[in-house]
């Protein structure tokens, strides 16, 4: 500026000096104004992802402290899904973008490519987190990955998954207490101390740590997965006795008959016997304590946030792998069912853009948070191979131009045993998940795809299996929201065929063609 003055000021120059300084002022202004619209560093990204998390069933009423400082923060989508309810496949697709048929992630076994090489040479090869590297993220996983992960043949606890700068694995299903752990591709065993192993406050921990040695230079992204609530359900010792009057609630489909449902609805016992009752209520409640814990690290992650000043730079994304059941349909407890209790999941989004305290309608899928952390990553996404879209636009519209979409696919392949199980003798071979009084929660033929159509107009679901019986199962959700009533033989013919033209697309859609179903 001095030396623009005492040019500008020189004898005989004042008259022609003062625009070109002026012009020159105003081009430093516009170079520094993008230079720093350039530089400025990327928004950071944290994904916390639940086990089994419910939202149908009160599953968020134990959050307080998660729905104050996320949902009451920023938006809740109040339909948010799964496209498929169960944890390996749905987790896999929550890492690539991608439905299972095009992922090929079919259950949590490693016949059905849970965690398998073929998955590890295949989709985890080009999972959202490797883009996310190259754009010079700093990136840490903490949790459960997904369920056959770090087992003898697959790579075992030495592989690392790319894209992943700390990797804090969990070796194979969820657990609290005594497990194995790669970290960062070496074997970490744990035993059953509160103190050193409680597995929800390790993973918190480890991310506080973490973001105390990040470099400021660079954004981070941090993808923390808690066992919670998660079978063995086992809570802190400070929460052992939360909730004691609680009990699974009795409303909406809860033991109700599985009439005009798929034979696998149809075979549990009704009225449910009371240890069958006792042993649900138990699990619900010992679930809500497991969820303490969780709403915990949102608590102290987002006071960490704010003592490094990264609160207001950060997106913290809350959601789970699937729903959960207990005693619907007579069904004791698991997932991997068509209906909403297994299908639906929480989805809370703050950071940068959200204005508080919105409640979001349109339909968004797990398959919809890998193309929606690298929007908010920078990336391209028309150079990325993604069946999901991303939601910025809908929860941040002054950021993003988008559109919700009209249709969506939900998909499973049963999982069931060769052999007869001994809990369930006169049933055969075939099933999996049994329980003593002779309760099946799948099959080989729980095999099932269903087209949802969710928007002002109409809220239907369209489902056809895989089994010897072709059998079909439509629900109007707007009239019907518990799912009781079977309506595929009142129903307009014309609006079946119209719904299995959607699914048959849908089933082999992939990228834009899985966005653009009409």
């Amino acid at each position: 500026m001095a030396g623009l003055r005492s040019g500008s000021g020189a004898t005989g120059s004042r008259q022609t000096g003062l625009p070109a300084a002026v012009t020159l002022l105003t081009l430093l202004f516009t170079c520094c104004a993008r230079c720093s619209a350039q530089s400025a560093k990327p928004s950071n990204i944290i994904l916390i992802l639940a086990d089994d998390h419910d939202v149908h069933l009160g599953g968020m009423t134990p959050m307080k402290k998660t729905k104050a400082l996320i949902g009451d923060a920023g938006a809740t989508f109040v339909n948010a899904y799964t496209v498929t309810p169960l944890c390996c496949p749905s987790r896999s697709s929550i890492l690539t973008g991608q439905y299972p048929h095009n992922h090929e992630v079919r259950n949590n076994s490693l016949s059905g490519n849970c965690s398998s090489i073929q998955w590890q040479k295949g989709p985890e090869s080009t999972a959202f987190p490797i883009y996310l590297n190259k754009q010079k993220y700093q990136t840490f996983f903490a949790g459960k990955y997904l369920n056959q992960y770090g087992k003898k043949d697959e790579g075992e606890i030495g592989h690392v998954p790319p894209g992943w700068d700390q990797w804090h694995a969990l070796v194979g299903n969820s657990q609290y207490y005594n497990y194995t752990l790669s970290v960062n591709g070496k074997e970490e065993k744990h035993e059953d101390s509160y103190e050193k192993d409680y597995f929800t406050d390790l993973i918190t921990n480890r991310s506080l740590h973490f973001l105390d040695d990040r470099s400021p230079q660079h954004p981070f992204f941090l993808m923390l997965s808690p066992p919670a609530p998660h079978s063995p359900w086992m809570a802190a010792p400070q929460y052992q006795k939360k909730f004691s009057d609680i009990k699974a609630p009795r409303d909406g489909s809860f033991d109700k008959p599985g009439k005009n449902k798929h034979w696998l609805l149809r075979q549990p016992v009704n009225p449910m016997p009371n240890n069958s009752l006792t042993f649900l209520d138990n699990a619900y409640r010992k679930r809500w304590q497991t969820l303490l814990s969780v709403d915990d690290m949102v608590e102290l992650l987002v006071k960490k946030l704010d003592s490094i000043k990264e609160l207001d730079n950060t997106y913290i994304i809350y959601t789970s792998d699937n729903g959960y059941h207990t005693g619907q349909f007579s069904l004791p407890i698991d997932k991997r069912q068509l209906y909403e209790f297994d299908i639906r999941v929480p989805l809370m989004v703050r950071g940068p853009g959200i204005k508080p305290n919105q409640t979001l309608q349109a339909p968004v899928l797990n398959i919809d948070l890998a193309p929606t952390i690298l929007d908010i990553s920078g990336v391209n996404l028309t150079t990325v191979n993604v069946d999901g879209q991303s939601f910025l636009s809908q929860m941040a519209p002054t950021l993003r131009n988008g559109t919700a979409r009209p249709f969506f696919l939900v998909e499973y392949t049963g999982e069931g045993h060769e052999t007869t199980d001994p809990a369930c003798p006169k049933l055969g071979p075939g099933l999996s998940q049994c329980f003593p009084d002779c309760v099946c929660e799948d099959a080989y033929n729980n095999t099932y795809a269903c087209v949802r159509t969710l928007n002002k107009e109409q809220n239907l679901q369209y489902c056809e299996f895989a089994d010897s019986e072709s059998f079909v199962e439509v629900y109007n959700l707007a009239s019907d929201p518990h799912q009781l009533d079977n309506i595929v033989k009142s129903v307009d013919p014309a609006v079946l065929q119209a719904m299995n033209q959607r699914l048959i697309k849908l089933q082999s859609c992939q990228g834009d063609s899985c966005r653009d179903v009409k």
